[in-house]
């Protein structure tokens, strides 16, 4: 059985919204995790690991839910497509078949 969550959601997205802001305000500044941390009432290590993990989802590394989602749907339609080629390759091999054993194909002259 999984472990509940300690935290909600919302203060998920509320924390790390919260040190994007102030470090876009005031990039230069140091401690903006400790200090959010500290007003949301978060360790700031779990913080920091929140804010890294939202990072790392918007710049598109692979792990992230987009990139999975956009690498999932092209490999589904990969698939879909080999399905297809493959449906034809079988047809035709069942009508060249048919044809030798009629001996309607001759190979050569």
């Amino acid at each position: 059985m999984p472990a509940a969550r300690k935290y909600p959601p919302e203060l998920i997205e509320r924390g790390v919204r919260m040190v994007r802001e102030l470090r876009q305000d005031d990039p230069g500044r140091s401690g903006t995790v400790r200090r959010v941390g500290e007003l949301l009432g978060v360790h700031p290590e779990v913080l920091r690991h929140w804010v890294r993990k939202a990072d790392a989802a918007a710049d598109g590394h692979p792990g992230s839910p987009h990139v999975d989602a956009v690498h999932l749907r092209r490999l589904e339609q990969e698939n879909a497509e080999l399905r297809r080629v493959n449906s034809i390759l079988k047809a035709a091999a069942v009508f060249f078949a048919t044809e030798l054993e009629q001996g309607k194909v001759t190979f050569g002259n």
